[in-house]
């Protein structure tokens, strides 16, 4: 497999305490970062891991931030304890992010997307698409103003395999100083 660096000519990291999402960002090439207090579960330390990308993003051209919680409540099959897992990765994390980005003043490519779907209804992993929003500074936005499964149907991205996502996030972001954020949940 080539890496991330040998393929795109950009530097990574991943943030997660998943050790398999861990052992393939490190395949990939990326830099893997612990970060104090993430365990993958609903506990997990989201404003810990914003922190640590922003940090991050002195060093390197892109950091992938994997968040488990949602994915395991949706195993569970709780509700409540799955939308509660996906508004603390909106307003802990990503907000977090999000702010961290405009104070640092960097141009920033942003991605936001599930690995894959877990619905309550089963507790398990099924193949349907997943939603993906991409913020560029560089590229007009669509019509779309709502993530979900939905809405993003009438997007400007159309449906992408994950090959296709790759290359339009990686290419599609100008020169450097670009900087690149996935965060999957």
């Amino acid at each position: 497999m080539r890496t991330i660096p040998e393929r795109f000519g950009i530097r990574g990291a991943a943030i997660t305490a998943v050790d398999l999402v861990k052992g393939l960002a490190i395949y990939a090439g990326m830099k893997a970062i612990s970060v104090p207090g993430a365990t993958g579960l609903y506990d997990t330390n989201y404003e810990g891991k914003a922190d640590y990308a922003l940090n991050a993003l002195e060093e390197v051209d892109f950091v992938y931030i994997h968040v488990e919680a949602p994915d395991e409540a949706g195993h569970e099959q709780d509700l409540e304890l799955k939308i509660r897992c996906i508004e603390d990765l909106d307003r802990r994390l990503i907000q977090r992010v999000l702010d961290g980005i405009e104070e640092k003043g960097l141009q920033t490519t942003f991605a936001v997307l599930p690995d894959h779907p877990t619905p309550i209804a089963n507790g398990n992993h099924t193949r349907e698409p997943v939603p993906v929003a991409i913020y560029s500074p560089e590229q007009e936005a669509d019509s779309v103003d709502c993530y979900d499964e939905e809405s993003v149907k009438s997007g400007s991205l159309g449906m992408l395999s994950g090959s296709q996502f790759i290359e339009t996030f990686f290419n599609n972001t100008g020169p450097r100083p670009w900087h690149f954020l996935r965060i999957p949940f």
